[in-house]
C-alpha cells in the first residue's frame, strides 16, 4: 500500500519544494516508485528543480481538474532530472519519479483563483495516481497556508512534514497547522527546521521546538551557500552528494518514511 506523505508550510519561502524534490530523488535511489504532485496551483514551481520545461507539459493538474484530461496524461517521468556532480543521472536502481505539475500560464491560474475547481476531484486524481502509476510513495506539494485543498493533502496523508524556519511568524503558522493536523487525526507529524544558521546550538533548538509543538523535529537543515547558489537548478543531494545538508536530509527520510 502506498504511502501519501505531504510537505508543508504555513509560509511561503521556507523551502519546501526543494525538500519535497530531495526526497523524491532519494527514495527514488532506494529503489522505489514516487510521484510527486505540484498542488500549489497558485504559484508552481518544483518542475523547476527536474528541468521540466513548461513548453513540454502537454497536461497539466489543471487539466485533469477541468476534465481535459486523465491523470496519466499529466505525469511525467523526471528521472533522468536526477544528476549527480558529474552531469550524469544518477542510478535509480529500477526507481523513479513521476510528477504531476501544475500549469504556470498565467491564464490557467488566474481561472483557478476566479473560478476554482471541484476539490473532490484532486482527492480522486491522488487515489487514481497511486494505482495507474503502481507508486510506493506520493508527495505533495501543498499550497502554503491554509485552504481546501491544502486541508484535504492533510486530512489524506499518512505522514505530514511541516517546514519552517526559526523565525516567529513561522512558529506562530505552524502552530495552526499542527492544531489542523491534529483534529484531522492525521497518524504521524513531524517537523524540519530549514535554513538555520550554523551558529545556533543544533540540539537545543530541536528540543526546544519539539517540547513547544509537541511533536518530533526529525531535521534541521543548516542554511547553505551551496544552496542558495544552485538557485533550484537541480536536486542539490546528488548535486551536492557530502556534506551537513546532504547527511540531513537522508536523515529526514529515514525517520519520517518507512518502506
Amino acid at each position: 500500500m502506498a504511502s501519501i506523505i505531504s510537505v508543508h508550510s504555513y509560509r511561503g519561502g521556507t523551502g519546501k519544494s526543494n525538500l519535497v524534490a530531495n526526497v523524491a530523488a532519494i527514495l527514488a535511489a532506494r529503489g522505489k516508485r514516487v510521484g510527486i504532485v505540484d498542488t500549489d496551483i497558485q504559484s508552481p514551481g518544483i518542475h523547476v528543480l527536474f528541468g521540466l520545461e513548461p513548453e513540454t507539459m502537454q497536461a497539466t493538474l489543471n487539466d485533469y481538474l477541468w476534465g481535459r484530461c486523465n491523470i496519466r496524461d499529466a505525469a511525467y517521468d523526471v528521472s533522468a532530472g536526477i544528476s549527480g556532480a558529474d552531469g550524469q543521472p544518477v542510478p535509480l536502481n529500477g526507481g523513479s519519479v513521476r510528477l504531476i505539475p501544475s500549469s504556470v500560464n498565467a491564464g490557467e491560474i488566474a481561472r483557478i483563483l476566479k473560478e476554482g475547481y471541484e476539490v473532490e476531484l484532486l482527492n480522486e486524481g491522488l487515489s487514481w495516481a497511486i494505482d495507474e502509476l503502481a507508486l510506493d510513495h506520493l508527495l505533495i506539494d501543498t499550497h502554503p497556508g491554509l485552504n481546501e485543498e491544502t486541508l484535504l493533502s492533510i486530512a489524506i496523508s499518512d505522514v505530514l512534514i511541516v517546514i519552517l524556519r526559526p523565525d516567529r511568524q513561522d512558529y506562530q503558522g505552524t502552530a495552526v497547522t499542527l492544531e489542523v493536523a491534529r483534529r484531522l487525526e492525521v497518524p504521524s507529524l513531524h517537523l524540519v527546521l530549514n535554513k538555520v544558521l550554523p551558529a545556533f546550538d543544533f540540539g537545543e533548538l530541536r528540543e526546544r521546538v519539539a517540547r513547544s509543538f509537541r511533536a518530533p523535529v526529525s531535521g534541521v537543515v543548516p542554511l547553505s551557500e551551496d544552496m542558495i547558489r544552485l538557485g533550484s537548478g537541480g536536486i542539490f543531494s546528488t548535486l551536492h552528494a557530502d556534506g551537513a545538508v546532504t547527511q540531513e536530509l537522508h536523515a529526514i527520510v529515514q525517520r519520517t518514511i518507512t518502506d
